[in-house]
């Protein structure tokens, strides 16, 4: 009788081993297959170098759009880089070390007067007011524009969109920007900040989170928007050169889709929200900075409600350039603007 016993419990173990080893075996060949198909999206994605004009939390639906997964599902995974400057931005595009560029329209305008015969066109418009804040080295109650009058000011790089909207704002309110205060133009962008805490200089203009980490840091005061005061202008577009929009239209499509995607999930979601999601991007920023940064953008209604740059923002961005003297031939609209793509997303 023992020996029955003894015989039906080792079958027993053997019979449940045989179904523990078939259910590792199916959840380990699941698994395979799952890496495999990880592996196969992975390997599809195609990879576009992008290169934007700064790292700032001004183009939060940028990132929001690479954090939620946009880009991904139109095949895209972007290398994005920091050039540091429209100019150098164009140069990398021009130079085949960029795909795509983030930068103001301006640089594309400067491009096309040069009579490339391979020009750069704007297919994507991202933000459409200044993205900068003044800031001042003493607190200020009330300030009005008019309280720069004999001051030095650190604007930008004279050209940059940045230097010609202050210049705009300055003449709208009564100033002469060579003579009523010196516009210290020999600062890099990416070094503004330093140079205002270390330096002279009463005024800089910063981004976010910039602006907002320099007052935290008590070494300057917020006291305005520029882009609140100047309005609306298309300030930062998506650009590539015509030749590569041409060959990748279908990139370039799905990348004007991803961008609108986030420009819509930006503008549907709290500061709080855009914050958690874009806080990879900023690891030295905490999530109470990023949120009172993207706050700031919204209040100003600093972003692009979809992707089409319309023809009197850019007759508006070429009156400014002519006023600050750096335009002299007006470019075509229809040439730089390449809103073909943008229309269809929209659209759709």
């Amino acid at each position: 009788m023992k020996k029955n016993i003894l015989a039906i419990a080792i079958v027993l173990v053997i019979i449940i081993a045989i179904i523990i080893s078939v259910i590792v075996n199916s959840q380990n060949s699941h698994k395979n297959v799952e890496t495999s198909e990880e592996k196969n999206i992975t390997q599809e994605l195609k990879t576009i170098r992008l290169n934007e004009v700064t790292h700032s939390i001004f183009y939060a639906p940028l990132y929001a759009a690479m954090s939620e997964g946009f880009f991904e599902d139109e095949g895209l995974k972007l290398d994005l880089t920091n050039g540091g400057g429209a100019d150098n931005v164009m140069t990398a595009i021009l130079a085949n070390q960029a795909d795509i560029g983030l930068c103001g329209p301006e640089a594309s305008i400067y491009v096309y007067n040069e009579g490339r015969d391979d020009y750069v066109e704007v297919f994507a418009q991202l933000t459409k007011k200044d993205g900068s804040f003044l800031v001042a080295k003493e607190p200020t109650d009330n300030f009005s524009w008019t309280d720069l009058k004999g001051k030095t000011v650190i604007p930008g790089r004279k050209g940059g969109v940045p230097y010609m909207t202050f210049e705009w704002i300055l003449k709208q309110n009564g100033l002469n920007p060579q003579t009523d205060l010196v516009l210290d133009d020999s600062i890099k962008f990416d070094l503004m900040a330093g140079a205002f805490a270390a330096g002279t200089a009463e005024y800089v203009t910063l981004f976010e989170p910039t602006a907002s980490m320099t007052e935290e840091a008590g070494k300057g005061y917020v006291v305005a928007s520029v882009g609140e005061a100047s309005g609306e202008i298309p300030y930062t577009a998506y650009c590539a050169k015509k030749s590569y929009i041409e060959k990748n239209s279908d990139v370039v499509e799905g990348f004007t889709r991803a961008t609108y995607k986030g420009q819509k999930w930006v503008q549907e979601h709290t500061a709080k929200e855009v914050a958690e999601s874009i806080v990879s991007f900023f690891p030295d920023t905490t999530i109470e900075s990023l949120t009172t940064s993207v706050q700031s953008y919204k209040d100003i209604d600093a972003w692009n409600e979809n992707p089409i740059l319309k023809e009197e923002a850019f007759n508006k961005l070429q009156e400014v350039m002519t006023e600050a003297g750096e335009l002299s031939s007006q470019a075509p609209y229809e040439k730089i603007v390449n809103n073909k793509f943008a229309e269809k997303v929209v659209n759709e």
